[in-house]
């Protein structure tokens, strides 16, 4: 029986062999801890990472209300980028709780997914 953390992983490579960020339109990759969430906007091509963004130091009431901020994070640092859509990689992870909220708010503060 395969574990948690090898289940996700199979799910993410099964992702990635659909989703390739570019520089006009990058990936946006999640990864989601038990205390924070990360992303990142890839540029695949060059295998740069253009703009990240953490949980760490932000306060909120839940957990999904701080992941909802970091998505709007990561939605103004691709604005300076001029960056107006991203491909979404959820990382294996279910669409639903702490990476819908960050897709949320992403896409309140201006992004295309």
């Amino acid at each position: 029986m395969a574990s948690k953390v090898s289940r996700r992983k199979r799910i993410h490579y099964r992702i990635r062999k659909k989703i390739s960020g570019t520089a006009s339109v990058p990936r946006l990759s999640v990864f989601r801890s038990n205390k924070a969430i990360y992303c990142q906007l890839i540029n695949d091509v060059d295998g740069v990472t253009i703009a990240s963004a953490s949980s760490v130091g932000v306060n909120g009431e839940n957990k999904q209300s701080v992941a909802t901020e970091v998505g709007k994070m990561i939605a103004e640092k691709a604005k300076g980028h001029n960056i107006e859509s991203v491909k979404f990689d959820r990382g294996g992870y279910l669409y639903h709780g702490r990476v819908k909220a960050l897709a949320e708010g992403a896409r309140e503060g201006g992004l295309q997914l």
